[in-house]
């Protein structure tokens, strides 16, 4: 078993791993400011984003539910691994050799790790068998559906043997262990042991967004197999079903710059689409559409303006209409926009690009309707609108949808269109829809109102920005400490010397300042804010994580320099004018007669007015 890793590799591959990459592969990051990032927090849902990175210092903070941490933090708590695996994988990214106090290697048996690596050695077997004589049937129905090799190469695809335990002699060699495995889903146990889970299977590698093979999804084709059309790797712990989505390693960089995202409903449907030009495709893995992945595709859309889409695909029959209803049901947790596309003649897309060609798949997308018309189509075709009875009931039952719409500028132009479809007069379904949002708020829970929150005790919890009062003075020492942590390189050492000289009203503050005083020749360091974190006492440790984070208002680099400048100066020159004023109310207090003492408060006095000339004129 490796030793612990030397802390000056770890320092090293902190200071080369840019933090907003590695985030970047959870979180659509926008601009907040010059070195500043923010996007939706992966670690709690928002429709505002309060998540922000700071690059130049690695770190990263969430001022909506409070994580923060570095790029080592942020790995342990996405990915549930450990610390050393956090390093070792970065190190990895970057082709860096770790060393470690005893010598020996890394160590290979993280159990995340192990299994991540069997399902990347496994994924290349399928991939490489994909070629073989036996796949025949697998190459055969890629064919058939218009996908040829560099199409299967492009998103993994493969074949899995029709044999008992290929696979696992393969693994075998490559020194994976019996249990590894089957703690993978890459094996069944039975009364002759242990063999391959997939078997004469057209295999397709199920992918995290980061791009690692979390697991698989494997396709019936021979007349001899009993088993489900598609079969999928069961639950481990690194394959959760309800947080994948199939494609979104390939699609994440186009839904996040075109703000758009397109649910298909299989595999091949998402080749499909990315072969058209859909490449904002994805799908989910053998479940329905749930909670989970409304999360995973809000972080990547950056899903907080309300212009984005999300364009559901479904079959139009019983099951494509359940499908579109219980997405539906969801609806309200997207800022973006929601429509659904149906393809005609039941076709999915898939089909249909056989059947008409790339320009037909783009088509359905383009002409997509949006989901409240659909579901109140949906809702009406149940009813007899040719009597009166059926007309009242479908009332009843449209109105809530449209009383559920969240967008108030839009919800009357629904209510003209379902007075329209139903053929009654507009006041009589503006009164049932506003019906209907007074009896969804009236079952409303309790809950405590907007700003409120149930906190334990301030003594209790860690110090945070937003504990510090909003006076003038307190915001200028906020401003100053945020300058200084985040930008000391602007501000030269005389400046960063006098500014931790001045006295703190806001005690919490002071102790920041007290931690930057005695660590301020390292601060500017790659390993600078991780020595004073470490420094200060724990429960102030969470305020320099935020200082640090907390984006600047200022947007270009000259504007920044400036604001920095500014910000600390006014700080000090705060300072110098109290240092004055005692001196003005010591020399009161002076006997003239004292001419000593006397003419030295005035030399004092002197100094400081040229101090605070001096500073003016920077």
């Amino acid at each position: 078993m490796a030793g612990r890793i030397r802390q000056s590799d770890v320092d090293e591959v902190k200071a080369r791993t840019n933090i907003a990459d590695i985030v970047g592969d959870h979180v659509s990051l926008k601009s907040a400011g010059v070195g500043s990032l923010k996007g939706l927090c992966p670690f709690h849902d928002e429709r505002s984003p309060s998540f922000h990175v700071r690059p130049q210092l690695g770190y990263y903070h969430c001022f909506g539910c409070g994580e923060s941490g570095d790029v080592y933090t942020f790995l342990q708590k996405m990915d549930h691994v450990t610390f050393a695996e956090a390093v070792e994988r970065l190190a990895g990214r970057i082709a860096f050799e770790l060393h470690y106090e005893d010598g020996g290697q890394a160590s290979d048996h993280g159990n995340r790790a192990r299994l991540l690596a069997a399902n990347a050695a496994a994924a290349e077997f399928f991939e490489e068998r994909l070629s073989s004589p036996g796949a025949e049937p697998g190459r055969r129905f890629l064919g058939e559906r218009g996908f040829d090799a560099a199409s299967a190469k492009h998103f993994g695809v493969g074949f899995a043997p029709k044999s008992w335990d290929e696979l696992t002699k393969h693994l075998r060699s490559k020194g994976f262990r019996d249990e590894e495995l089957a703690a993978a889903g890459l094996v069944s146990q039975g009364d002759r042991g242990v063999y391959d889970r997939f078997r004469g299977r057209l295999v397709w590698p199920i992918r995290d967004v980061t791009g690692q093979t979390v697991g698989f999804g494997a396709r019936r084709l021979l007349d001899d197999d009993k088993g489900p059309k598609y079969l999928n790797t069961p639950e481990t712990q690194i394959y959760h079903k309800a947080q994948v989505l199939y494609g979104l390693d390939v699609a994440k960089r186009d839904i996040a710059r075109s703000q758009q995202v397109v649910v298909v409903e299989g595999y091949t449907d998402v080749m499909a689409c990315h072969l058209a030009g859909v490449t904002t495709a994805v799908a989910t893995c053998g479940t329905s559409f749930g909670v989970d992945h409304i999360k995973v595709l809000r972080r990547v859309l950056g899903d907080d303006s309300g212009i984005g889409e999300v364009i559901f695909t479904f079959d139009p029959d019983a099951a494509g209409e359940k499908a579109a209803m219980r997405a539906f049901a969801e609806e309200q947790r997207f800022a973006a926009q929601t429509f659904v596309a149906v393809a005609p003649e039941g076709l999915d897309p898939c089909d249909l690009r056989l059947a008409r060609g790339d320009a037909a798949v783009r088509s359905i997308i383009e002409q997509r309707t949006p989901m409240f018309e659909f579901v109140i189509r949906h809702t009406l075709s149940r009813y007899d609108l040719e009597t009166v009875e059926g007309r009242v009931a479908a009332l009843r039952a449209a109105a809530p949808i449209v009383a559920d719409i969240r967008d108030p500028s839009i919800r009357p132009g629904y209510a003209r269109e379902l007075a329209r479809m139903l053929g009654v007069d507009l006041a009589e379904v503006s009164r049932a829809v506003a019906s209907a949002g007074r009896r969804d708020r009236g079952t409303a829970t309790d809950a405590p109102a907007k700003g409120e929150a149930a906190t334990a005790p301030a003594t209790e919890r860690p110090y945070s920005i937003s504990d510090l009062p909003a006076d003038p003075a307190t915001r200028l020492e906020r401003d100053a400490l945020q300058a200084i942590l985040q930008h000391s390189d602007i501000l030269g050492p005389d400046l960063l010397h006098q500014a931790v000289d001045c006295r703190f009203g806001n005690q919490a503050l002071a102790v920041v300042r007290d931690g930057i005083a005695a660590n301020i020749d390292t601060l500017a360091s790659p390993t600078g804010i991780d020595t004073l974190l470490a420094d200060v006492p724990k429960p102030f440790a969470g305020l320099v994580q935020q200082l640090v984070v907390a984006p600047l208002p200022e947007r270009t680099e000259r504007e920044l320099t400036a604001y920095v400048r500014g910000v600390v100066t006014a700080l000090i020159d705060r300072e110098l004018l109290r240092q004055k004023a005692e001196l003005l109310g010591r020399l009161q207090r002076t006997d003239r007669a004292d001419g000593e003492a006397y003419g030295a408060v005035q030399r004092a006095l002197v100094l400081v007015e040229a101090d605070r000339r001096a500073l003016r004129s920077e």
